[in-house]
């Protein structure tokens, strides 16, 4: 059996975007910005909560990302790069190094980053990885 091994994100919702931080083993791994919370209407809404298992995937736009396959109701979502919900997401979850708003923040690129090399890094012991939204 593969070694399973979770993500926390845990969000603050706001009119104008969805904040969150993911933590692994109670360690900061980055923040996060979404859209709001609008029932899960696709690409106007952050995702619902729920555990969800990440996988790897590729898209024209971001390249290979980190995907959340099996979102009711949704498809593509993926994690990547994003400063500002409201003008770069379509129900996405971005990284971010640090929140500046709702639904914004900075230095996505190298959050992003970080997130991979922990995700990768468990994908490459053949670990499963889930991300367990709150």
């Amino acid at each position: 059996m593969k070694t399973k091994h979770i993500l926390l994100l845990q969000r603050k919702y706001g009119a104008k975007g969805t904040n969150g931080t993911i933590t692994y083993k109670g360690e900061l791994i980055c923040h996060t910005i979404e859209l709001p919370d609008r029932n899960n209407i696709p690409r106007i809404s952050c995702i619902p909560i729920g555990q969800y298992k990440l996988q790897k995937r590729r898209y024209p736009k971001h390249g290979e990302q980190i995907g959340i396959p099996m979102v009711l109701g949704r498809e593509a979502i993926l994690i990547h790069a994003a400063n500002n919900a409201l003008r770069e997401l379509q129900g996405c979850i971005a990284p971010v190094t640090t929140l500046t708003g709702e639904g914004t923040g900075d230095h996505s690129g190298k959050a992003l980053a970080k997130l991979k090399a922990l995700v990768y890094s468990l994908w490459d012991q053949g670990a499963e990885v889930y991300l367990n939204i709150r």
